[in-house]
C-alpha cells in the first residue's frame, strides 16, 4: 500500500509530460535486479526446507524477468522498433511471475522459510508490483493522453 500511495502522490501526476523513453529506463533498471530472486535457491539465504514447489518457479521466473527487463532496456534506450513489444512481454511475464510466486508461497507455506530473504516478499515484491502497474498504464496510453487513476491528463 505504501508503494502505491507513493506512486499515486509523487510519480503518477508527473508521468503525463514524460515520454515512453523517459519513463521506462528507471523501471527496467529496477527490474534488471530481479536476479536477486535466485536467493531462494541459495543455501543460507533461506531456511532449510523452503518448498521447492515455490523456490524454483519463483527464482527462475525472476531470472527470466530480469533478462527480459534488461533486453527491453537496451531496446528502449536505443529506440528500437521492438522496444515497446519487448516491454509488453517483460511486463506480462514479470506480473504473472510475481502473482504466481505469491500464490505458490501461500499454497506451500514458504513464508516461514524465508529467513534472511524475508525482505524480498516484504519490500521488493510490493515495489515491483507497483512498477508493473505503472508500466501497464504507460503501455496502454496513446501519444496524447494517459489515464491516471481515473483522471485523464494531457501529455
Amino acid at each position: 500500500m505504501v508503494f502505491y500511495a507513493a506512486a499515486r502522490i509523487y510519480v503518477l501526476p508527473k508521468l503525463g509530460g514524460w515520454s515512453f523513453r523517459s519513463v521506462m529506463p528507471p523501471i527496467l533498471l529496477l527490474h534488471s535486479f530481479r536476479h536477486l530472486g535466485l536467493m531462494f535457491l541459495t543455501r543460507g539465504a533461506t531456511y532449510p526446507g523452503i518448498p521447492a514447489q515455490f523456490a524454483y518457479p519463483a527464482a527462475l521466473g525472476d531470472l527470466v524477468a530480469a533478462v527480459l527487463a534488461f533486453v527491453s532496456l537496451v531496446a528502449v534506450v536505443r529506440n528500437y522498433r521492438a522496444g515497446r513489444v519487448l516491454v509488453w512481454v517483460f511486463n506480462i511475464e514479470g506480473t504473472l511471475d510475481l502473482t504466481m510466486a505469491i500464490g505458490l508461497a501461500t499454497a506451500y507455506g514458504a513464508p516461514v522459510y524465508m529467513g534472511p530473504a524475508y525482505w524480498i516478499p516484504a519490500f521488493w515484491v510490493p515495489a515491483l508490483l507497483v512498477t508493473h502497474y505503472i508500466t501497464f498504464l504507460v503501455l496502454r496510453g496513446d501519444s496524447s493522453t494517459v489515464e491516471w487513476s481515473g483522471a485523464t491528463r494531457r501529455r
